[in-house]
């Protein structure tokens, strides 16, 4: 789908290429820095988990910059409709690409401690295999943004209904050892921590990728379809549906 290169102001066109530049190449920035994080940690490389904590100071930089445009091309172009959506899905997914980030960046300083005490966090294997299953899911978001094409999008959705099942096997697995050895506690409370730093940058990942889908279709799938609650004056959650029932019935 092409939602860039129609409009009769080429400037308003160079506008929102540049908006869109500017996220891809913080989500490359995030993408490399979670790979660079998990790398870090396996390999004891101290050098590299630094790289992942000045990289984040850049990452930040970018974001308050994508905000600032966002800003002025909504002042100067007024958007609306799909521009609109396109817009404010690029600065919704911004801020979670920017959360992956912080969590690469969480990896990277426990990698760094694991350093220092010379102690690997335990469950590095199933950390392994997270990260690489959470790669894919962001590789797929940032390709949606890229090409406009939904379905790439769509992926990145049905791979979100695996993460937690991965989160709590891997979890369990790390359980074990401290059941084995307790004396192994901070080990495995270290990788604990990997393990939910990764959890969170799939949650981040599906983000993005529902702010695409919202930008193409309008649709908004973030929440499942349910009934909605009604507040009561009271500040009580009512069901909507149960209410208006007990309505019919009293008349």
């Amino acid at each position: 789908m092409r939602l860039i290169g129609e409009h009769i102001s080429k400037q308003f066109d160079q506008d929102l290429q540049n908006l869109l530049t500017l996220f891809l190449r913080m989500g490359g920035m995030a993408e490399q820095n979670l790979i660079n994080a998990l790398q870090a940690l396996s390999t004891h490389n101290r050098e590299l988990a630094e790289s992942v904590v000045k990289s984040d100071r850049m990452l930040n930089a970018n974001e308050k910059q994508l905000d600032e445009d966002v800003v002025t091309i909504l002042a100067r172009r007024q958007p609306v409709a799909t521009d609109l959506r396109l817009i404010m899905a690029l600065s919704k997914a911004s801020t979670d690409i920017e959360r992956i980030g912080d969590e690469a960046k969480r990896v990277a300083k426990l990698a760094r401690h694991s350093y220092q005490s010379e102690q690997t966090p335990i469950g590095y294997p199933e950390a392994e295999v997270m990260g690489k299953f959470v790669q894919t899911m962001l590789k797929h978001a940032l390709e949606a943004f890229a090409t406009f094409e939904v379905d790439h999008a769509y992926q990145v959705v049905e791979q979100a209904q695996q993460i937690d099942s991965l989160y709590k096997s891997a979890s369990r697995a790390l359980m074990t050892y401290v059941m084995e050895d307790p004396r192994q506690v901070s080990q495995v409370v270290d990788g604990l921590w990997v393990l939910r730093a990764l959890e969170r940058s799939a949650a981040h990942a599906l983000n993005v990728a529902e702010q695409l889908i919202f930008c193409i279709t309008g649709e908004d799938v973030r929440y499942p379809k349910s009934t909605p609650d009604m507040v009561t004056p009271s500040g009580d959650a009512q069901d909507i549906t149960a209410a208006s029932t007990d309505s019919d019935h009293d008349a």
